[in-house]
């Protein structure tokens, strides 16, 4: 996602990319530092606190990482979200095995969701270079951390806490990689400037046991939005083409591209439609075992679903969530691990509405819209996760 093309490959090609084999946790760890916000009750807001972590298993140990100092985010291009990127060193001497991790937002009240990128070491010096030649603490990273062959390892929404699969599942960190934690802060409720700081942190569960674990990945699903304004709504951003270019002024050409990159991707050549449901078939690249699924959308999501082979004889829903709620996005394992092959197609179905945007008190006052990709709170997503790992069973 470094670039428009490398956005289209990254979408096309989602499942050849790694994630995070849990959802971490959300309890805010610490005194907050001088300027920090206070956590708020509004819904989609703050989040609650996680449960402490399970116990070690065998060969697994924890390590900490954070943002060396506190960082103010500030909007840029007159927008209302700021995505960050931090570049910490867990200092690994020896391959490791991400078995899993626990978030801590710091600040709740601003903090949408983070991700963690693995930087490979021959990529190393890139991400020191783009970090040192950024003012200010960390980068601006609209999509991806910006460094070539960044891998997703870990992340977080509202709701995920630690979720552990089988001891012998991770993913793999070689000796000399970095990890850049891209945080995505709402200031919706500030209008875009800055409401306090974050210094926000991550528990990693690492086992150094390499000749023990099986590596794990997860496939990126994602589907486009076409959602209308409602029959009540007026205004300029009402126009399609008006909405797609305001995504473009706030986050760049490559995220104002990725709605109809997804078009061309999921309608297999018809135009974009509108409305409130929209779905996308992806093939699967190669065999492999499906561990645990979750799905990912905004404040006007209201209902995803992931599919196996959808109308076909051996059809199977790996996730339903018939009522989204923005706050509860945890992974889920799947009490069966599903086989997948070569050639299998896994659909995710979205459904949102408009009519949200004028009862939830975060969206409440912002402009009418019609919905595409982006990046923003106010903008919308359709992503479903998919963790595997090894062969089709």
């Amino acid at each position: 996602m470094g670039n428009a093309g490398r956005a289209l490959g990254a979408l096309a090609v989602a499942l050849l990319m790694g994630a995070a084999v849990a959802g971490c946790g959300s309890s805010a760890g610490g005194s907050a530092p001088a300027g920090a916000a206070p956590a708020v009750s509004d819904p989609h807001a703050g989040h609650g606190s996680a449960p402490p972590p399970a116990p070690l298993r065998s060969g697994e140990r924890f390590q900490s990482l954070g943002m060396p100092v506190a960082y103010t985010p500030k909007a840029p291009n007159g927008g209302t979200d700021e995505y960050r990127c931090f570049l910490v060193d867990p200092k690994l001497t020896k391959t490791a095995f991400l078995t899993g991790s626990q978030f801590v937002p710091q600040n709740a009240a601003i903090v949408h969701h983070a991700i963690f990128f693995r930087i490979a070491p021959e990529h190393a010096d890139q991400a020191r270079k783009l970090d040192a030649d950024s003012p200010g603490e960390g980068w601006t990273c609209f999509g991806d951390s910006g460094v070539t062959g960044d891998a997703w390892v870990a992340s977080w929404a509202p709701g995920a806490n630690e979720t552990l699969l089988a001891p012998n599942l991770g993913y793999p960190m070689p000796p000399g990689s970095l990890m850049v934690m891209q945080v995505h802060y709402n200031l919706l409720a500030s209008g875009g400037s800055a409401a306090g700081s974050d210094q926000s942190s991550i528990r990693l569960r690492l086992n150094d046991d390499a000749a023990a674990m099986s590596p794990l990945q997860t496939g990126l699903l994602p589907a486009p939005i076409e959602l209308p304004c409602t029959a009540g709504e007026t205004g300029a951003l009402c126009d399609r083409a008006a909405a797609v270019a305001d995504v473009g002024k706030r986050f760049g050409a490559e995220i104002g591209g990725r709605e109809d990159q997804l078009v061309k991707l999921c309608n297999q050549g018809a135009p974009p439609a509108a409305g409130v449901t929209q779905h996308c078939d992806h093939k699967v690249p190669k065999d492999a075992t499906v561990y645990a699924v979750a799905g990912h959308m905004h404040l006007l999501g209201r209902s995803i679903k992931i599919e196996l082979n959808p109308g076909t004889a051996g059809a199977r829903t790996l996730l339903d969530v018939p009522k989204y709620n923005f706050d509860d996005q945890a992974i889920h394992p799947l009490d069966t691990p599903a086989a997948v092959h070569a050639g299998d197609t896994l659909r995710v179905t979205c459904t949102h509405d408009a009519a949200l945007r004028g009862m939830l008190p975060q969206l409440k006052g912002t402009a009418p819209r019609y919905v595409v990709w982006g990046d923003g709170t106010s903008d919308e997503m359709c992503l479903g996760l998919v963790v595997m790992g090894g062969a089709g069973r």
